[in-house]
């Protein structure tokens, strides 16, 4: 766990820098880091100076330059950076989700399947996901557990959707390991 202590707001520029750079694996530019978070331009910049200093993020120059994050950054955040994650898919209203990957399901009140939530972690953002939207996450690479489930609420900071529950499924018998 890291000793960084951050503000929300450089949270959700450092969470947007990881996620867009994931996507391309190139340098970001700070606009696309502020169309990403609703910011302005400039207050990003004056976000990556700190950011900088904290040694969270290093400058690329030139025409195809823009930031990167560092793997302190990822330490910053406790976001695992791998190289070959399993995928665990997730549908979105029904279309199936290229850019992102589950990396965490926490369940909590499964005793009460009324009142059943799932908080689904993910590599990517969680922006385009709504209040009543529907979600199906999995199966995941070992148990082969599916969640369907209904967004009622997430997190942008932490790239979480939390999800009401509708349906969970896992094959009976033994896991694959």
């Amino acid at each position: 766990m890291s000793s960084i202590e951050l503000t929300s707001s450089q949270k959700t520029i450092l969470t947007a820098l990881i996620n867009l750079h994931r996507e391309t694996e190139d340098a970001v530019k700070g606009e696309d880091i502020a169309q990403e978070v609703d910011r302005n331009p400039g207050t990003i910049r004056n976000q990556m100076q700190s950011l900088k200093a904290l040694q969270l993020v290093e400058g690329v120059p030139g025409p195809k330059g823009g930031y990167k994050p560092t793997a302190t950054a990822y330490e910053a955040l406790d976001v695992e950076q791998m190289d070959e994650p399993a995928v665990v898919p997730l549908e979105h209203n029904g279309e199936t989700v290229e850019d992102v990957n589950v990396v965490e399901i926490d369940l909590s009140s499964v005793h009460h399947p009324q009142l059943c939530r799932a908080e689904i972690h993910i590599q990517g953002s969680v922006r385009d996901y709504h209040e009543g939207d529907s979600v199906v996450v999995g199966p995941t690479p070992l148990s082969k557990l599916v969640i369907e489930g209904t967004v009622d609420g997430k997190d942008d900071t932490g790239n979480i959707l939390i999800l009401q529950i509708n349906e969970m499924r896992a094959p009976e018998g033994e896991p694959e390991h």
